[in-house]
């Protein structure tokens, strides 16, 4: 929390003479980049929303958070948080709970029914969107909101793409995302289910399309030769979460063996708990500290009563049980085998080994490249041939909900430039706010608020959300933490500890400015901004 507001003395004898003409350095106030604004990959202005969150006006601090990311009850509740990683609050005390406040202002939305505001007026452009996950929804919001006829075509029976079928309904119920997706919808968004593109020029062609957005997520499951009696029950892990949204639950048994490390692996084998499997166990081939699985989720699956077999690979499969073979790693952490054998009962099997994308849309498509599965992109998320745009798992990046989003935001930025004939110029970003730069002493200690989480009786039977979001006194505690890195939040201070009452304050929202007939240059005001928002340079001459 923050200090009190700094006290001046008023104008006394030191304004009787101009004593400016003393200076060598002169202060300026600056507005650096906050670090979590910078590791934010969908590019959100993560202050900015959380300055007005601190203030209490939630729609305000909502709308300037949807101006890049249309989905923030989902990415509450489904973002890794990589802002919070790079807080400098968390070098202070603990980073500020970014994503509750996120969750928060999304939940606030749905509840208030805030809508979209009306896009501008139409372009006479038609753009279409493949696939309704979230790069796809995120660039069809975009392109909606600048004047553009959107159209998503989406194989599936229902949008969300692997936000529906790769995300466990204890992570992110489908009402929540189906409401953000219809708020998305109502800009005027045509979203038509059953639509599977088989070749894209044909379709762009018959829409009459402008330009089009490749968004299809990565659905088709990676496989491993494993030796398997006819008998063994072997199954992929995007099969087993896909069919947890349908009426027929799959049928898995008692005894679950979940082979892989990442966080579709955790999702299978809590999903399998909460199916009513006795044991969930997950064999991985390298070490906890190497699963790229997040840390958090594993803790949560370890609580859950999901075990894990480190440094194990599968050997052979069986009707009922499985032969693993025990790991070791070399120096460079490459697993090797060590030859010593152990049986584990398993009533089936699921292979989560990653994901590939389905490119057969683009055969004969001429100047696109593909390489390692994945389609190649310019700086303006272009392919090699024009007009068509690509994003999301298609192209190399990491593969989350957040990441998609902003590669939705980004693509709709260059598709319009391109649509109306030039090119998008993304602002310069300013100097990073280092946490160096800051005076943490005039912030009080305030340690994050944790959210509540599900009892862990009804976390392990049934698929209700398991963390749960802040109320308002503990979503606006947590904006509050903020230390407004970089950029000046009007405390005072520089106005207060001036020896020469130089600085001249301008009303709320306009922050001050410096009197340069009597600045000495002392750089007293510099050194006491809590957040960095001053810096001393030469006098010029």
């Amino acid at each position: 929390m923050r200090k009190p507001f700094a006290i001046t003395l008023d104008p006394g004898s030191s304004l009787a003479n101009h004593t400016g003409t003393w200076r060598t350095m002169r202060p300026e106030y600056v507005d650096r980049l906050p670090p979590c604004n910078h590791a934010c990959p969908a590019g959100e202005n993560i202050q900015g929303w959380l300055y007005h969150a601190e203030s209490g006006d939630y729609e305000k601090a909502w709308r300037l958070l949807t101006e890049d990311n249309p989905l923030p009850a989902v990415m509450g509740r489904v973002c890794y948080h990589p802002c919070e990683t790079s807080c400098n609050r968390a070098q202070l005390d603990t980073a500020v709970g970014i994503n509750s406040v996120e969750r928060f202002l999304g939940d606030e939305a749905l509840r208030r029914s805030w809508k979209f505001e009306a896009p501008k007026a139409p372009s006479g452009k038609r753009v279409l969107v493949v696939g309704a996950g979230p790069s796809g929804l995120s660039a069809a919001y975009h392109l909606a909101r600048l004047g553009h006829a959107v159209e998503i075509h989406e194989a599936g029976p229902i949008g969300g793409g692997m936000m529906r079928f790769g995300i466990p309904k204890y992570r992110l119920p489908r009402d929540v995302l189906e409401a953000e997706i219809r708020r998305i919808l109502a800009l005027g968004v045509t979203l038509k289910l059953g639509a599977k593109v088989t070749d894209i020029r044909a379709a762009m062609a018959a829409g009459k399309f402008d330009a089009a957005f490749l968004a299809v997520g990565a659905h088709v499951a990676k496989r491993a030769y494993i030796p398997a009696g006819s008998a063994a029950k072997v199954l992929d892990a995007l099969s087993v979460l896909r069919s947890m949204d349908g009426t027929d639950k799959p049928l898995l048994g008692r005894r679950v063996v979940v082979y892989g490390g990442g966080n579709t692996a955790i999702d299978v084998a809590r999903s399998a708990k909460r199916l009513g499997a006795d044991e969930a166990v997950i064999v991985y081939r390298r070490t906890r500290e190497r699963m790229p699985a997040h840390d958090f989720e594993v803790e949560e699956a370890l609580q859950e009563g999901v075990l894990i077999r480190w440094l194990s690979t599968i050997k052979q499969a069986s009707e009922s049980s499985i032969t693993i073979e025990k790991m070791t790693l070399d120096d460079q952490g490459f697993p090797q085998p060590t030859g010593e054998l152990e049986t584990l009962a398993a009533d089936s099997v699921v292979l989560a080994l990653g994901q590939d994308v389905d490119l057969s849309l683009l055969q004969g498509v001429p100047g696109l490249e593909v390489a390692d599965g994945v389609v190649q992109v310019g700086p303006n998320m272009m392919t090699g041939h024009a007009g068509i745009f690509a994003g999301g798992d298609m192209v190399p990046a990491e593969r989350t909900v957040t990441v998609a989003v902003g590669h939705g935001k980004k693509a709709a930025r260059h598709i319009d430039a391109w649509l109306r004939g030039g090119t998008y110029a993304a602002p310069p970003r300013h100097e990073l706010a280092e946490f160096s730069r800051l005076n943490t002493w005039y912030y009080s200690d305030a340690p994050q608020r944790v959210r509540a989480v599900l009892d862990l009786v009804r976390r392990q039977s049934t698929f209700e959300e398991v963390v749960q979001g802040l109320d308002e006194s503990n979503a606006q505690y947590e904006a509050r933490r903020c230390l407004s890195c970089g950029n000046c939040f009007e405390c005072d201070n520089c106005y207060g500890v001036c020896p020469d009452n130089a600085v001249i304050k301008l009303g709320p929202g306009k922050r001050f400015q410096f009197n340069f007939d009597y600045c000495k240059g002392c750089g007293l005001c510099a050194a006491e901004c809590p957040c960095g928002a001053i810096r001393m340079v030469p006098e010029e001459i």
